[in-house]
């Protein structure tokens, strides 16, 4: 496995610490503190801007609508946004140019929808780098953009998803946009839903640790049901044994067609079954019988290789 978690390492360390006295959100370029991140992502406005995030526990959440808006904590795993949602969707709800975030953590988001999101995405483009979306509905939500992108890197998710009332949420849920980055991130403790799922056009999911011990009734570690271009490589899969869907580890095309697939790459990937779990299971299961390339995968006894459904 490639990918290094020792900043997610300290991330997760991280002690919280109380707000000062000081205003909380201070937009970088201009130094003016705000005490409500709303107010801080107004004064940016239809311009570029980073809000610098002080140290705490936050009962808060922005939308915004316009411009190009970086959310970086001050300290990196200090700042936490609790639960608290904007538009009963998620605690950053975005439909601006783009939006940047680091260092932030996401945690027990709950909505009335089932929805619940750390991070909304309906417009634009995203990347998240070092952070952590855990024990909520959902970490990333997206609408559709097809010219959008998604970029996530160094990000753990764990206690995500569920499918009550066949109502499925999912550690990322990514509509159909134009790409989708997901690259040394952690999956774990899943708690329903896929741990990736994607209507991407093009996909880039690398170096990622997808450790489904601990998961409870949970589905794919990876779903692209629209189809999709690109590579998953060098990745690591754990299949745990609470599944509510144990037959694959990847699914290709389960639902429609929006994109081709020929061409993906699925290669240098290893896939194995939690200690004490023993059964079959399929590592790539394709609905949509286009010529993906899958090669030098390194997969545990009671694995097939690839299977047509």
């Amino acid at each position: 496995m490639r990918a290094s978690f020792a900043i997610l390492g300290v991330l997760l360390a991280a002690p919280l610490m109380a707000q000062s006295d000081t205003p909380s959100f201070t937009v970088q370029e201009t130094g003016q503190g705000y005490w409500r991140l709303q107010d801080a992502v107004k004064a940016v406005g239809g311009g570029r801007g980073t809000i610098v995030i002080a140290p705490g526990s936050y009962e808060d959440c922005a939308v915004q609508t316009e411009g190009e808006v970086s959310y970086i904590a001050a300290k990196p795993g200090s700042v936490v946004f609790d639960g608290f949602s904007c538009e009963g969707k998620a605690g950053l709800v975005l439909r601006g140019r783009g939006a940047n975030v680091e260092g932030i953590i996401f945690q027990n988001f709950k909505v009335s929808d089932r929805n619940g999101s750390g991070i909304r995405l309906e417009k634009g483009n995203l990347r998240v780098d070092n952070a952590i979306f855990r024990n909520s509905e959902q970490g990333i939500l997206t609408a559709t953009d097809p010219s959008g992108s998604v970029v996530v890197e160094r990000v753990t998710f764990a206690g995500l998803g569920g499918c009550p009332d066949g109502m499925c949420s999912h550690s990322i849920y990514i509509g159909d946009i134009g790409s989708l980055t997901v690259r040394s991130c952690r999956f774990e403790r899943g708690t329903g839903g896929h741990y990736v799922k994607s209507r991407s056009a093009r996909v880039e999911i690398s170096d990622n640790s997808f450790d489904d011990t601990r998961g409870t009734e949970t589905n794919y570690m990876i779903d692209l049901p629209a189809g999709s271009v690109g590579s998953i490589t060098g990745n690591e899969f754990v299949q745990g044994k609470n599944k509510e869907n144990y037959s694959a580890f990847i699914a290709v095309g389960a639902e429609d067609r929006l994109h081709p697939s020929a061409g993906l790459v699925i290669s240098g990937n290893k896939a194995s079954f939690a200690a004490g779990v023993d059964r079959n299971s399929t590592f790539v299961a394709d609905w949509t019988r286009e010529p993906l390339k899958i090669a030098n995968n390194a997969l545990a006894s009671g694995l097939t290789l690839f299977g047509r459904r």
